[in-house]
């Protein structure tokens, strides 16, 4: 399949024998709402380029995890002058995708995925990971091996077909 977007926009692993969904969109976002606004658009017409279309559930449901992901970089991991980092890894064979949002702060770590807390009723804030919890096959977190920051990741996995 050929791209709309910029081949400087993503990076892509040579496709597996076979197997043409194997691909990868990497890329750098301003830490700001309009960087997570551009990060979930430019996903979701990645993800229509890939063969997962606008408008099917799991179009739909990717991005709106990507969207809460990116949302929280922003959120709780902003540092003035520092950017998230996003990828995204759609594996053809195993009909998986992997979220990865990357923020520079390491010391606002969300809660493990067994433990999220339930928001009270007049709590503005506090839905996004059990958004997440709900849409994704499994989420988590790990701390970056390679400097400050973590990394809080998603893994949605397509029904099989019956």
């Amino acid at each position: 399949m050929t791209s709309q977007l910029p081949s400087s926009l993503s990076a892509s692993r040579p496709p597996c024998p076979g197997d043409d969904l194997n691909r990868t969109f990497e890329m750098r976002f301003t830490s700001t709402p309009r960087g997570a606004r551009l990060a979930r658009r430019l996903a979701a017409h990645r993800l229509d380029t890939w063969g997962i279309p606008y408008g099917t559930g799991p179009h739909e449901e990717i991005v709106l995890v990507l969207g809460e992901l990116a949302a929280n970089a922003v959120r709780h991991g902003h540092v003035p002058g520092r950017d998230f980092h996003l990828s995204l890894h759609v594996i053809g064979a195993a009909r998986a995708i992997r979220i990865e949002v990357t923020d520079i702060r390491d010391e606002r770590t969300p809660p493990e995925p067994e433990a999220l807390p339930a928001p009270g009723s007049e709590d503005t804030g506090g839905r996004g990971l059990l958004l997440v919890a709900a849409l994704a096959t499994r989420w988590g977190w790990h701390l970056r091996p390679e400097g400050p920051g973590k990394t809080v990741w998603a893994e949605y996995v397509f029904a099989s077909p019956a």
